[in-house]
């Protein structure tokens, strides 16, 4: 088959599923026709490796229990439509940059590199301190990675950390770039409505390092990517840009929180995530029993549950972190990344994978083989 007619029997099957989700849940809203979009990508032929990981978990935690106090819910009702059981909350005089700075310092440890040597700091989150000015640049600075280029990655929520790993990937292919710090973090408590039962429970805060550094190892770094998009605003932050500036009248009516049509995500992340990850690895060339670990968004136990199911792939395989820590947006693949690197099982010369999606929406995976 050509990669002609691959794509076209796969934008077939994309539009007869998309079909059948209208059809199914009329309340979905979603815009296909113009919107849907995939990009796929060979690797890239300067290897990079994985140096160094870190985490930052903040001390607080939130029990389902402590949620019912304030919330019309239960730990019974959280725990089998989430599976989480607790989350962190970040203190109130702290912000995302705090913890980026807390997750970087032990993945820069564990890489033996100083600040002073990175030439790049790049910062996903879509709850950056403050809108203006860069995450990325505080972060730069309180670390002192003074001749290192700062990047935010925002907009596609839990999937920026997707994007700024291609992004880092690609710097990399640069002679004059030769490590790269990517922070992954989120503190979604700040945006979720205190009030809102369903959106209420999932979040959690948390940052993730990853500290990227070219190798002479071949075959390292990234295999292959798949990228797509759907245009859909059942996940947004409707107010506090130019198309409805904040007011008072936008702060009283909750304009600026978060909100997420459940359906929605469920529907687009349980078909989207199997077959993005599908298309990375067959255009990498390695069967999906190959992989040996799957680093996924933690959004949801169950949305993980149904992908592992849809791709047939071990438990064992797909390291799980949402049920202590709940959803910690674009940490969240990353913290299963730092569990598997600390226990010492990501091994030279292992395939896996990083794949997540976030509101918009937008999706990505990208196939890399460890050093």
């Amino acid at each position: 088959m050509t990669d002609r007619q691959g794509k076209e029997k796969n934008h077939g099957s994309l539009s007869r599923r998309t079909d059948r989700i209208r059809a199914e849940h009329p309340a979905v809203t979603v815009t296909v026709e113009q919107t849907l979009h995939h990009q796929t990508g060979a690797g890239l032929p300067v290897p990079f490796a994985v140096a160094g990981t870190g985490v930052h978990l903040p001390p607080a935690v939130v029990t389902n229990q402590e949620l019912t106090r304030t919330l019309d819910t239960s730990d019974e009702w959280i725990t089998s439509r989430t599976g989480i059981r607790e989350r962190r909350r970040l203190a109130p005089d702290l912000a995302t940059s705090d913890m980026c700075v807390a997750a970087a310092h032990p993945a820069l440890e564990a890489a033996g590199v100083g600040p002073a040597r990175l030439d790049a700091v790049i910062v996903a989150s879509y709850t950056g301190d403050q809108p203006l000015l860069s995450t990325a640049l505080i972060v730069k600075d309180a670390l002192g990675a003074h001749r290192a280029l700062s990047l935010d990655v925002t907009q596609a929520a839990c999937a920026s950390g997707v994007q700024a790993v291609l992004i880092a990937a690609h710097l990399l292919q640069n002679p004059s770039i030769s490590t790269v710090l990517l922070l992954a973090a989120d503190c979604a408590s700040r945006i979720t409505d205190p009030t809102d039962r369903t959106a209420g429970v999932f979040f959690g805060d948390a940052a993730a390092a990853v500290v990227l550094t070219r190798t002479d190892q071949a075959g390292a770094g990234l295999l292959s990517y798949d990228l797509g998009s759907q245009l859909s605003y059942g996940v947004q932050i409707p107010a506090g840009g130019s198309r409805l500036p904040t007011t008072a009248a936008t702060v009283a009516a909750g304009e600026h929180y978060l909100r997420m049509d459940g359906r929605a995500v469920w529907n687009t992340a349980t078909t989207r995530l199997p077959e993005s990850i599908a298309s990375a690895a067959h255009r990498a060339g390695v069967p999906v029993d190959r992989i040996r670990h799957f680093f996924l968004h933690q959004a949801n136990l169950n949305i993980l549950t149904e992908t592992m199911t849809a791709l047939g792939v071990p438990r064992e395989r797909v390291p799980v972190t949402v049920e202590r820590l709940g959803n910690t947006g674009s940490a969240g693949l990353f913290t299963a990344l730092h569990a598997t690197v600390a226990e010492g099982a990501l091994l030279p010369g292992d395939t896996y994978v990083l794949s997540g999606i976030g509101a918009g929406f937008q999706w990505g995976t990208l196939c890399l083989r460890h050093a």
